[in-house]
């Protein structure tokens, strides 16, 4: 059975580059299993002209300033770069976050995109939604195959993590190309999410037990937002029907480690 695994999201908006570099550091001191940021140019909540930072070039820092946690994006969003040059930047920030001994520590999280402000501040088309999970499918083989061309090549099998889901098009690409899925959601809605990329990957003739099932932590409707089991409670729900990587997302400039402490200790009890 796999283990329980925490990820912290954290927000690259409403912050000083210092406020997440402390967060990071902190976050890695703390044992959790993935940081994680996101993929956009603008703040998603909050003042929509506020402070944010770009996704790529701060992994690469992320993977300087820490030692333990695996690293990547909650996602990247395809439309914005080169499927090749996406590949070599993912190879090279393996590299930076491997250690003497340790291979890299990147996990390339990655989805189809739909921030619309995003697409058309920078000059990107934004096309349909149909449109842009086609290119996410037909992308992924070729940033495979650049990476077996590579010199050097990347230091492991990086970890494929597909964002999203669609029941026709996201959970197929899923079952045919992602070592992780991440859904959105509350348990009943997970459950049957799984249910569907289990049916995917029969259609494929893929091992549904390949793919870590992951999932974003919130607290249980109706509960009192300050109970120190909050989080653990929601994680618990999702457990249940099968997520094994369980995420929280935090927002500068504070980043609130409260949370995260919570699920790590849960996370120690179900894996003890």
């Amino acid at each position: 059975m796999r283990p329980a695994r925490v990820g912290v999201q954290l927000h690259p908006q409403h912050a000083e580059y210092a406020d997440l570099r402390r967060a990071c550091a902190e976050l890695d001191a703390l044992g959790v299993d993935v940081m994680f940021n996101w993929d956009h140019f603008y703040p998603l909540y909050g003042d929509p002209d506020g402070a944010h930072f770009e996704c790529w070039t701060m992994l690469a820092a992320w993977a300087e300033a820490t030692e333990r946690a695996e690293i990547g994006a909650l996602v990247t969003c395809n439309s914005y770069r080169n499927p090749q040059l996406l590949a070599d930047m993912a190879r090279t920030v393996d590299h930076i976050s491997a250690r003497p001994g340790v291979p890299g520590r990147l996990i390339l999280g990655i989805g189809s995109g739909w921030f619309e402000r995003d697409y058309t501040a920078y000059g990107y088309e934004f096309g349909t939604a149909g449109g842009r999970l086609d290119a996410l499918a037909r992308d992924l083989p070729l940033i495979k195959d650049r990476w077996a061309q590579l010199n050097p090549a990347p230091t492991r099998r990086i970890p494929v993590l597909i964002g999203g889901g669609g029941e026709r098009k996201t959970l197929r690409i899923v079952a045919e190309h992602a070592d992780i899925w991440h859904g959105f959601g509350d348990a009943e809605t997970i459950a049957h999410k799984h249910a569907v990329l289990d049916d995917w990957c029969a259609r494929r003739g893929r091992d549904p037990e390949e793919i870590e099932r992951s999932a974003g932590v919130s607290p249980l409707p109706g509960r009192i937002p300050e109970a120190v089991d909050d989080y653990a409670a929601g994680a618990e729900a999702l457990y249940a029907v099968g997520t094994r990587l369980f995420t929280v997302g935090l927002n500068g400039p504070t980043y609130d480690l409260g949370p995260v402490r919570d699920l790590l200790a849960w996370r120690d009890t179900k894996n003890s």
